[in-house]
């Protein structure tokens, strides 16, 4: 859980203003609408106000920005002023409120949108501005999530208030491609544009942050009869692509539409054998969806893990012998695919919070150590927080059962299932898997094969530091091959996974999982391949780091 008294006031206000050279490469693509009527919904101190002067033609254009900080504004229009553009209008006001009110039949519209909308999250929004911003989803009938990041209403409204066969152009955060509370604006997207195109780089824009950018170009369709191409990425290395033709690199990359527009836009990452190779694989009959397989629960909400998470130490300490249980929740926790009495014990050894303390006793019950930990809590004011005290006790922790799979919510190269031996619990920082009429043992060594890794990197969402994290929607959505001859090793494949590296481990289960398929190992390659790329992507590395598979 992320607070609002720890974030920065660059954070509060999504103030990441964007780079001359790619602001002046988005005025580039405009111009050649020659635009007569240009808006910059969030001008910052006006970066694309110099870089629309620079590029020249633009004297004529009229220019609506909107800044919220009346200071930056006046810096923008003073600005536009120095840089001879006589026809900016420059408003200290809030853009949402003014799009609301214009985004109507017979409202402003523009020929051209470029900027770069906040990066600000929905809970860290004020009240006011929280609703404006529910309220663009409604005005567009689009699915609204309080998941939302400013940045996802912000280029609704601007798409909204183009005209037809007009071009949007901004530096979006790169989660537009597969976080969830961006799926209404994908969809929208795809409806609205004629086509779109990802400028996608492999390193970080903005300094002083681990936000992923891309450039987002958007044009929008004249009518109904104007085809939707769908969309087309265009990876990128450094500031090379800058010196080719705006025009050129967007009408360069094959566009694909149905599923890669309609859902998350990852697909649109991978090479079209990849593609049709992953669709041949999602009709397999021995390939299911998780869901149907297995049913995925949160784990266990404490509401204070650091008083119920225990080192043995501290059960010692207080004599919590009897409300101590083994648990896991962490990767260091659990290096491997099975955890068991001996992974437990090097846990401890450690001093890890290998203990997870359920108080199932009325206080009056305890014995003085149990009595003085929880005292310990309260001194601390943990039963004041939320969660602890819409219970009573504040202590006995609710929903507390095991089950033979268990999964971390994140991962670093690709999630794993673990076979829980010891029915060890786990908090909320994993998930419970209840297996419908399949073994434990055989949905956990299936499970680890390059096709379900690509589905994870699919289906997931990833942010700063290129963690790989999945919700209980994302898991029932993966592709779990469970061939009736393979034969997996469970301890060789934990082994595995905790000595070799992960490529290495999946080349292997592809082997042997895809194999027992039929599939061939060219398309076991592929698959491999498909998931590096989007491994690599996602944690800002190069292939080029990585022994290639062998053949």
């Amino acid at each position: 859980m992320k607070f609002i008294e720890d974030q920065t006031e660059q954070k509060l206000r999504g103030g990441y203003y964007t780079p001359l050279d790619l602001a002046a490469y988005i005025s580039r693509w405009v111009k050649d609408l020659d635009p007569d009527h240009i808006l910059e919904p969030s001008c910052g101190d006006g970066a694309f106000l110099q870089a629309l002067a620079d590029v020249g033609s633009f004297k004529s254009a009229k220019i609506t920005g909107f800044e919220l900080d009346p200071t930056e504004a006046r810096k923008a229009a003073q600005r536009a002023k120095s840089l001879g553009l006589p026809n900016a209008d420059i408003r200290s006001e809030d853009f949402l409120a003014w799009a609301i009110d214009n985004m109507g039949k017979g409202g402003k519209r523009f020929d051209a949108v470029v900027g770069n909308p906040p990066f600000v999250r929905y809970q860290f929004l004020p009240p006011t501005f929280q609703t404006r911003a529910a309220r663009i989803f409604d005005e567009l009938d689009l699915k609204f999530t309080k998941h939302t990041n400013a940045w996802v209403p912000f280029i609704l409204a601007s798409m909204s208030l183009l005209r037809p066969g007009g071009r949007l152009a901004m530096v979006v955060p790169a989660e537009i491609i597969h976080v969830t509370h961006a799926q209404s604006l994908r969809s929208y997207l795809g409806k609205e544009c004629r086509r779109l195109v990802i400028i996608d780089p492999e390193e970080l824009w903005f300094d002083g942050t681990l936000q992923g950018a891309v450039i987002l170009m958007a044009e929008k369709r004249h009518g109904p009869s104007d085809k939707a191409e769908g969309l087309g990425m265009v990876p990128v290395r450094g500031r090379e692509f800058i010196r080719r033709a705006p025009a050129e690199l967007f009408a360069a990359p094959q566009a694909i539409n149905g599923k890669t527009v309609a859902g998350k836009w990852t697909r649109a990452l991978l090479d079209l054998e990849t593609r049709d190779l992953f669709d041949e694989l999602e009709a397999h009959p021995d390939v299911h969806r998780f869901d149907d397989i297995a049913r995925v629960d949160v784990g266990i909400v404490t509401g204070a893990n650091k008083f119920f998470l225990v080192s043995d130490e501290t059960v010692e300490t207080y004599g919590l012998a009897k409300y101590a249980h083994p648990m896991f929740g962490r990767s260091e926790h659990c290096p491997g695919v099975i955890y068991d009495e001996r992974q437990h014990a090097a846990n401890a050894e450690k001093g890890s919070p290998t203990n997870f303390l359920w108080f199932d006793d009325a206080p009056a019950s305890m014995q003085s150590g149990p009595k003085r930990y929880i005292e310990s809590g309260e001194r601390e004011m943990l039963h004041t927080r939320f969660k602890c005290r819409t219970r009573a006790p504040w202590f006995k922790v609710p929903s507390v059962y095991a089950t033979e799979v268990g999964m971390l919510k994140r991962s670093h190269d690709t999630p794993r299932l673990i076979l829980n031996r010891v029915g060890a619990y786990t908090t909320d920082t994993a998930y419970r898997i209840r297996t419908r009429d399949i073994a434990g043992e055989r949905l956990v060594g299936c499970f680890l094969n390059p096709m379900t890794a690509l589905s994870a990197e699919l289906e997931g969402r990833h942010y700063g530091g290129g963690v790989l994290e999945l919700i209980p929607s994302e898991i029932q959505r993966l592709l779990i091959p469970l061939p009736k001859d393979a034969d997996i090793d469970l301890e060789a494949l934990d082994a595995s996974i905790r000595n070799r590296p992960t490529h290495e481990t999946l080349e292997k289960q592809g082997k042997q999982v895809l194999g027992a398929l039929g599939i061939s190992k060219a398309s076991q390659l592929s698959a491999l391949e498909g998931w590096r790329k989007l491994r690599d992507r996602r944690q800002r590395t190069s292939t080029e780091d990585l022994p290639e598979a062998k053949v």
